[in-house]
């Protein structure tokens, strides 16, 4: 554990690294859609907003997730502090709890407007592979940050298990947002615990209910508990559509865009449900 915490950021940046550079090949060897938008701008944007959040978070943020654990630690801060637990089962409660909080800090992000307002960029991408799983907007990135802190000072987390979380989180996030064919039979199987690709694309539908579902990003079991689970898309991964009605054009791939539109004023929409389109006024930023 020394060794991690010495080498953290060499083991970190080398997992994201090798992650995404087996799910870039994959995606290649396996493709589970045809793409709708050019590869080439969009990479360019979420790559962009991956190096925008990192700057900004070690900018405005002044201690992040791992440092926050060491610092509740050594304060006796958070519930784990409290029971006196083998490191190994402090580890598995860390992480159970943790990736349920992120579960609800998703949930969040999709019903309260303001919140919505940032993470639409997020949805509004397209097409989904590995970089949709770093594509967020920088206030987003900060917020979530915020809000993990916060439930790493109340849990009380050994700093091992919130790195263990932190690179299981990202290279989840990049594994069930690639544009990879899983074998049927596999995927029915991974599903049983983990989110799978097939799992999360079902999320990333215009369609309302289907947006409004499959929030987990790691573990399935919460969706499955909290009755957020859909199995499959209705119209079917190879016809569904991905993104947001309002935003199906090139305009998302663009990165000014993209850091832009959660200020944007602009109230029409066009809003898909059960597969009709509906045009109706409103604010952009509801959940869709």
């Amino acid at each position: 554990m020394l060794f991690v915490e010495q080498h953290e950021a060499v083991i970190r940046l080398t997992a994201f690294a090798g992650i995404f550079l087996i799910m870039a090949l994959l995606e290649i060897a396996m493709p589970r859609k045809t793409r709708v938008a050019a590869k080439g701008m969009r990479w360019f944007t979420n790559i962009s907003l991956v190096i925008i959040n990192t700057f900004a978070l070690r900018l405005i943020m002044p201690i992040l997730a791992v440092g926050m654990a060491h610092y509740a630690d050594e304060r006796g801060w958070g519930l784990l502090a409290i029971a006196d637990l083998p490191i190994w089962i402090e580890i598995i409660i860390a992480f159970l709890l943790l990736d349920m909080l992120i579960y609800a800090q998703h949930v969040a992000f999709h019903k309260v407007p303001i919140f919505w307002r940032v993470h639409k960029v997020h949805h509004a991408d397209r097409d989904l592979d590995v970089t949709s799983g770093a594509r967020f907007h920088p206030v987003e990135a900060v917020l979530s940050m915020a809000y993990k802190l916060l439930c790493i000072a109340l849990i009380g987390p050994a700093a091992f298990a919130v790195f263990l979380f932190e690179v299981v989180l990202n290279a989840a996030s990049m594994f069930n947002h690639a544009n990879v064919r899983l074998p049927l039979g596999f995927d029915r199987l991974l599903r049983l615990f983990v989110v799978t690709p097939d799992m999360h694309r079902v999320h990333h539908s215009v369609i309302e209910r289907e947006t409004n579902s499959n929030y987990g990003f790691f573990l399935t079991i919460w969706d499955r508990m909290f009755g957020t689970y859909i199995a499959q898309p209705e119209k079917g991964h190879d016809e569904m559509t991905i993104g947001l009605s309002e935003y199906q054009d090139s305009k998302p791939d663009k990165l000014i865009w993209s850091l832009l539109i959660p200020f944007s004023r602009n109230r029409n929409a066009i809003i898909k449900t059960g597969g009709n389109s509906v045009e109706e006024r409103r604010p952009v930023f509801k959940s869709d």
